[in-house]
């Protein structure tokens, strides 16, 4: 058994209404602190101390101290056979086989070690490991808090416990994230993996600033870590810095010419800025050296709609489509392509069948343009009626534009609603305001034929 260690104090909270802020502050202050201290290990492995007189446990011992796992696995499991109640026994065997690969019989051996000793905090913590590897997240939280909360003699495996629940916790409670993330840093060194989830945390809660300090802070200590890098590149694209984010990734690219997302970065950063001759080769190479990578060729497709070359996003489309069907912006972005390339009516089924699943949408703009663009296709193709349900869908997340009013008030005009497309000609006229000479000329021409035929 551990000698049992004291647990760590709660740390007190900001009660202010800037609790947030504080809490970050205090974050960033605790891994500023711990910067000169050396990394910690992850945790190391306690083999058994078995009784000498047993050759069966010695050879265990050896096989497990060399981690030659195949090696100790039949001898564990003889052993675990032979001595049903030693707790120790049925660990070292769960991690025997956690280790080489056999998760069904590592979790069944660990479950054993906690049933014959309940604050094994070892077993809770490699029980909690696995479960969260193999996607059982609600399993997972409640062994690594089980281990969280016992007593240990060595602090590092409650700070491991403690980070794993953090990276859990991330997505679902970014706030429990943090919290735990402090009480890993109150009983351990920090880690670069620390500073990046503390950063990430940090734009979560909509404080780049803060995110940005943690970024640089590792990137001044290590200016080839790819990472910090990526993470930092991303908070400049957020924030539209591209000039920054372009230094940035290029330098870093010369330190990490493989790095695809670095890469992905930067053609993201000449995309922004108009630097189409620097993002096409960029995208193609990345392409050609990940095909299976569907962001990559999503980004590549996106690139050759936007430089005016729809007939080869098409293709890319169309197989990124075969893989994700249901996917409503990947059908948007292959509508589009196919507006470009005077197929309207193909565009309008692809569209049809992605504003039907709303929900599935990143956001609700995202919907409403897509139901633009519907109306826009139903109109290249000479359906009048589907464009005012398409502008109908868009009416109910999005405000009028000049844009839609044109659609409607034509839309209206060929489905004859003479009173309709009048009222909506004038609001589109005023809202144009001069900046679509085409559009403002027709509808002027048609205003004039429709009232002098009231």
């Amino acid at each position: 058994m551990r000698s049992p260690s004291c647990k760590p104090t709660s740390l007190a909270r900001c009660t202010s209404s800037r609790a947030s802020h504080c809490l970050f502050a205090l974050l960033f202050l605790m891994l500023t602190a711990t910067a000169a201290h050396p990394q910690m290990p992850a945790g190391t492995h306690d083999v058994t101390q078995p009784a000498p007189e047993n050759p069966q446990f010695a050879q265990a011992e050896t096989a497990l101290e060399r981690k030659d796992y195949s090696a100790a696995l039949p001898l564990l499991t003889a052993l675990a056979a032979a001595h049903p109640g030693d707790a120790n026994i049925f660990y070292d065997l769960g991690y025997s086989q956690d280790t080489l690969d056999h998760p069904q019989e590592a979790e069944a051996a660990y479950r054993q070690a906690i049933k014959l000793k309940t604050d094994y905090l070892d077993a809770h913590l490699a029980l909690g490991l696995l479960l969260a590897r193999e996607g059982h997240t609600d399993e997972a939280l409640t062994e690594l808090k089980t281990a969280a909360g016992l007593d240990a003699s060595d602090p590092a495996l409650k700070a491991r416990a403690y980070r794993a629940l953090a990276h859990l916790d991330q997505t679902a409670s970014p706030d429990q994230a943090r919290d735990a993330l402090i009480e890993a840093l109150r009983l351990s060194p920090e880690t670069t993996d620390d500073t990046l989830l503390a950063a990430e945390l940090a734009e979560a809660a909509n404080d780049p600033a803060t995110a940005e300090q943690a970024y640089r802070r590792l990137l001044a200590a290590d200016a080839s870590e790819p990472q910090a890098v990526a993470g930092l590149a991303h908070l400049l694209l957020h924030q539209q810095r591209w000039a920054e984010a372009e230094s940035l990734l290029t330098a870093s690219r010369e330190r990490n010419p493989g790095n695809p997302t670095l890469s992905a970065q930067l053609v993201t950063v000449y995309l922004a800025e108009n630097k189409s001759a620097e993002a096409l080769p960029l995208a193609e190479n990345l392409h050609t050296a990940h095909p299976q990578d569907a962001n990559l060729t999503r980004l590549l497709a996106h690139l050759y709609n936007q430089i005016g070359k729809p007939e080869q996003a098409d293709p890319l489309y169309a197989a990124l489509i075969a893989q994700s069907p249901h996917d409503p912006t990947l059908l948007d972005d292959r509508a589009d392509a196919l507006i470009h390339l005077h197929r309207p009516t193909e565009a309008e089924a692809l569209l049809k069948k992605a504003v039907a699943q709303s929900d599935a949408f990143p956001s609700q703009e995202d919907f409403g343009l897509a139901a633009s663009h519907l109306a826009f296709a139903a109109a290249e193709a000479g359906d009048p009626a589907v464009v005012l349900q398409a502008l109908a869908l868009r009416a109910k997340v999005l405000p009028p534009s000049p844009s839609s009013l044109f659609l409607e008030a034509t839309a209206n005009d060929k489905l004859h609603q003479s009173k309709q497309a009048i009222a909506l000609y004038h609001q589109f006229l005023t809202a144009a305001g001069g900046k679509f000479p085409e559009e403002e000329s027709e509808a002027r021409h048609r205003l004039a034929a429709l009232e002098h035929t009231k």
